[in-house]
């Protein structure tokens, strides 16, 4: 791939920097690299491939000679992507601002690759837990279809954010020393706990982060007939969402036929012997890019169910890695101006 020039918004945030270590390991062919956040973290310094660089206040008039403007989230996407978009840069975003768009792609490349074609200058990251549960479902999805899927999550603590891990830091220590503490980040205690409720509530008393996860699917397979519901879940974990997943497949598929296609898709790892208590978990998950899968199982309430584990790093494939995968996809399918 020739040389590209890169620019990452939001920088020094969590996603920024997970963002940076990806565009370094996967080798992706920066050419020239500017770094962006707010005029808080404006002149803080940034290494990337043994070398420093300073960071800038983002502005509209940022990305002149930028080819790929990397969004790490946050307010700053509905403030300067259009502005990227018109100097000529492929945005893709980390936000939830583009997502719903009909004129902008949602993307994960294990699943629906051939959508980055259709971008006009923006291209959307789904939400985090969208992408860890599309990328086992999709390979099941081509076998034998889906009609409905029900999933529950349980969301590290990472995802609302570094204060967040701090809130969680703060209240375990606390808790354990039995000294008071005051909720600040979430709005009941977290450490020692579970918070059945992500982001603000909506239609039918479904929060907003469960409805992400029904329309964004839809969206990705362009499939508005599969049912899905979804309950999230905040749990006291540092790194890496879990995903309890219920598929009712259109076509009969037993759990021995799911662990074999599964063994053979792209970006999925399956870990299931129960009989040596091998399964996907957060501290094994931590640092990868791949979905791990286990507890494959046959429903025993249906005829045409299945039941999988799935485990993936929120902040690497949920996130960051996604991102630049489809920045991969663009420059390999010529959608770079």
């Amino acid at each position: 791939m020739s040389q590209r020039s890169v620019a990452v918004v939001g920088a020094t945030g969590a996603v920024g920097q997970e963002i940076l270590k990806v565009l370094d390991e996967r080798n992706f062919p920066v050419g020239r690299l500017r770094l962006f956040a707010t005029a808080r973290s404006e002149g803080r310094e940034v290494y990337f491939k043994g070398e420093v660089f300073t960071v800038e206040e983002t502005r509209r008039e940022s990305f002149e000679a930028i080819d790929i403007a990397l969004f790490a989230g946050g307010a700053a996407s509905k403030e300067f992507a259009f502005a990227a978009r018109d100097s000529g840069a492929l945005v893709i975003d980390n936000s939830s601002a583009f997502r719903m768009d009909r004129e902008v792609p949602l993307v994960v490349p294990e699943v629906n690759p051939e959508d980055v074609k259709l971008h006009k200058g923006i291209i959307a990251n789904p939400n985090c837990s969208t992408i860890i549960m599309c990328v086992p479902l999709k390979p099941i999805y081509d076998v034998a279809g889906i009609k409905r899927v029900v999933v529950s999550t349980y969301q590290a603590v990472s995802g609302a954010g570094a204060a967040a891990i701090g809130e969680l830091r703060s209240q375990t220590k606390a808790f354990l020393n039995r000294e008071e503490y005051r909720p600040l980040i979430f709005p009941h205690q977290i450490a020692f706990n579970l918070i059945p409720h992500i982001d603000v509530f909506m239609d039918m008393d479904y929060t907003k982060e469960e409805w992400k996860m029904v329309r964004e699917t839809q969206k990705i397979f362009h499939d508005d007939q599969m049912g899905i519901t979804a309950t999230t879940v905040r749990v006291p974990v540092f790194r890496c969402h879990s995903e309890s997943v219920n598929i009712e497949t259109r076509k009969k598929l037993t759990a021995d036929q799911a662990r074999e296609i599964l063994a053979r898709a792209p970006g999925v790892v399956v870990t299931d012997e129960p009989g040596e208590k091998r399964y996907p978990m957060p501290v094994t998950a931590t640092n990868r890019d791949e979905v791990f899968v286990g507890r494959i199982r046959d429903d025993n309430s249906m005829d045409k169910g299945l039941n999988l584990w799935v485990v993936a790093d929120q902040l690497r494939k949920g996130a960051a890695t996604n991102a630049v995968q489809i920045a991969e996809l663009a420059v390999q399918y010529g959608c770079v101006k």
